[in-house]
């Protein structure tokens, strides 16, 4: 069974971004492992007209380019009480959302994201992971292909 396809006539994604990797996924480029960083996460202590601290660890984030690894900006990842958020997705393994992060917590999330593509398991390690995804973790989400091959299996 293909990968399912998104399309805007389901309306009402809050994650643009779906766009993006549908023209990629066409394209055959899709990213082993995205990372998306909450651009809208506040962390208290940014001032009123300053750039968010989601937005900054964004853009840290961005400017920390890896092989095998995407970067992506996101308006909330609904989780404002444990801000700055993101989460680590991959296409053949495990996706992990993370918080309590600080706008120095890119090198962080690029170190998950290489430990994660370089799984032989569809796991990310726990050892050399950074302490502050191991501290941060909020939900590990089993990969969606098992998933969409179980309810298959169970249709036929």
């Amino acid at each position: 069974m293909d990968a399912p396809h998104f399309n805007d006539d389901w309306g009402g994604f809050l994650d643009l971004s779906t766009r993006q990797e549908l023209k990629q996924a066409e394209a055959g480029t899709l990213s082993r492992v995205i990372v998306y960083v909450c651009e809208t996460c506040r962390s208290g202590q940014e001032a009123a007209d300053a750039p968010r601290d989601g937005a900054v660890l964004a853009e840290h984030a961005k400017a920390l380019a890896a092989a095998g690894v995407e970067i992506r900006s996101v308006a909330c990842l609904a989780n404002c009480k444990r801000a700055l958020s993101a989460s680590i997705q991959s296409a053949d393994g495990w996706s992990y959302v993370f918080g309590d992060l600080t706008t120095d917590a890119a090198e962080d999330l690029l170190e998950g994201a290489r430990l994660l593509v370089n799984s032989t398991d569809g796991l990310m390690p726990w050892k050399g992971r950074p302490d502050a995804l191991k501290r941060g973790m909020i939900a590990r989400i089993p990969p969606l292909q098992p998933i969409l091959t179980n309810v298959e299996g169970q249709n036929s």
